[in-house]
C-alpha cells in the first residue's frame, strides 16, 4: 500500500507540473488564473465540491469528529488514573505496613478510577477470604496471584478501548482523501478535454479538489497516529506500575504467610 501510495503521489505531482508549465507557456491563461485567483478560498473550493469529493470530505470529518473523541475521553481517563494512583499508593503502603487489610480494602473502594487501586483490592479480598485460615497454604497464594493477573488484564483492556480506532484512522485517513485526490484529477484531465483551449482555468477546479481532499485526509491522520503513539506508551508504563504493585502484594503475602509459619 506504501509503494502504491508513492506512486499515485509521483504521478499527481508530475501532472501538476505539467500543468503549471502549460499556465506559464500560454499567455491567454494569466487573465483567467488572475480571475480565479480571487476566489480560490477553502469556501469556494467547498461549494464546488464534487459529489464524490463531497463524499470523501464528509467521511474525513466524521473520522476527525470521532478520533477527537477518543483523543479527549482517553485523555480525561488517563489523568484521572494517574492523580488517584497518587493519593492511593501512600496511604494502602501505611495500611498494609500495620496489617491493616481491611483498611486497605476501604481506601481502594475509594479511588475507584485508580488503576493500583483495581488491581491491589482484587488481590487483598482474595488473600481475605484464606486470612481467617490457621495457615495460608501455596495453593491460595496462588490463587491471589491469579486474581491479581485478571485485574491487570481487564485493566490493560479498559485503557486500550479507543485506541485501535485511533489506529484505524491515522492509517486509513490518507487513503480516503487519496481516494477525492485521484477523482480531482479526473475531473481536472476531463475539464482538459472539455475546454483545450481555456487554459489553467478549466482545471483549476479539478486540482483544488484532489489537493484540498489529500489535505484534509492527512490533516485527519496526523493527530490521530501521535495520540495514538503517545497513548500506547502511557498505557505500557500503566501495565508495569500494575505489574509492580502486584509484586509487591504477593511479596506481602508471602512475608504474612512466613509470620504464620513461625513458632
Amino acid at each position: 500500500m506504501t509503494i502504491l501510495t508513492t506512486l499515485l503521489g509521483m504521478k499527481a505531482l508530475s501532472f501538476l507540473a505539467f500543468l503549471w508549465q502549460e499556465a506559464a507557456a500560454s499567455p491567454a491563461a494569466s487573465p483567467a488564473a488572475g480571475d480565479a485567483a480571487g476566489t480560490f478560498t477553502i469556501t469556494e473550493m467547498l461549494k464546488h465540491l464534487g459529489g464524490v469529493a463531497l463524499a470523501v470530505v464528509i467521511i474525513l470529518l466524521i473520522m476527525s469528529v470521532y478520533s477527537i473523541a477518543i483523543m479527549v475521553e482517553r485523555f480525561l481517563t488517563y489523568r484521572a488514573a494517574k492523580q488517584q494512583s497518587r493519593q492511593f499508593a501512600p496511604r494502602v503502603a501505611q495500611a498494609l505496613k500495620n496489617d491493616r487489610i481491611e483498611e486497605a480494602i476501604n481506601i481502594s473502594d475509594k479511588h475507584r478510577k485508580s488503576h493500583l487501586a483495581m488491581v491491589v483490592v482484587s488481590g487483598l479480598q482474595e488473600f481475605r477470604a484464606h486470612e481467617q485460615s490457621s495457615e495460608i497454604s501455596g495453593d491460595e497464594i496462588e490463587a491471589s496471584k491469579r486474581a491479581l493477573q485478571r485485574a491487570i488484564a481487564i485493566k490493560t483492556a479498559e485503557f486500550k478501548r479507543g485506541l485501535s480506532g485511533l489506529a484505524t484512522i491515522g492509517s486509513t485517513a490518507p487513503f480516503v482523501g487519496l481516494f477525492g485526490t485521484v477523482f480531482g484529477i479526473i475531473n481536472a484531465f476531463q475539464g482538459m478535454k472539455n475546454a483545450e483551449s481555456a487554459g489553467i482555468a478549466a482545471v483549476a477546479g479539478g486540482i483544488s479538489e484532489a489537493l484540498f481532499t489529500t489535505a484534509l485526509g492527512i490533516g485527519v491522520a496526523i493527530p490521530a497516529v501521535w495520540l495514538f503513539n503517545y497513548y500506547t506508551s502511557k498505557v505500557q508504563g500503566f501495565v508495569v506500575e500494575m505489574d509492580n504493585s502486584a509484586s509487591e502484594l504477593i511479596d506481602y503475602f508471602l512475608k504474612n504467610r512466613t509470620r504464620q509459619l513461625k513458632p
